[in-house]
């Protein structure tokens, strides 16, 4: 796996914090509902919010890839960032 830089705007990451300091809260609200030994069903329910927070995360910052790096690079003559993209969003789908 090939590791850059990708500066981010301070908006973004803005949002991309405040959205998994929320998922943080919410996976420690699962684990308290583990150890009351809530209803499974109102725990599977609260773990499908959480992947879909997730989800809703990973789809900000493909988007945000696809309008950066991957233009940037594809600008530059770089098409292999086209086998690499679909590469992640096939691991993204893979669920």
């Amino acid at each position: 796996m090939k590791h850059t830089v990708t500066p981010h705007s301070d908006a973004l990451k803005s949002n991309l914090k405040q959205r998994l300091a929320r998922i943080e809260g919410q996976v420690r609200g699962l684990q308290r509902l583990i150890e009351s030994d809530t209803y499974c069903d109102d725990v599977l329910t609260q773990i499908a919010s959480v992947q879909s927070a997730l989800n809703g995360v990973a789809k900000k910052l493909l988007s945000q890839h696809m309008q950066t790096c991957v233009k940037q690079r594809l600008l530059a003559g770089d098409d292999a960032v086209l086998t690499e993209l679909d590469t992640t969003i096939e691991r993204l789908l893979k669920r």
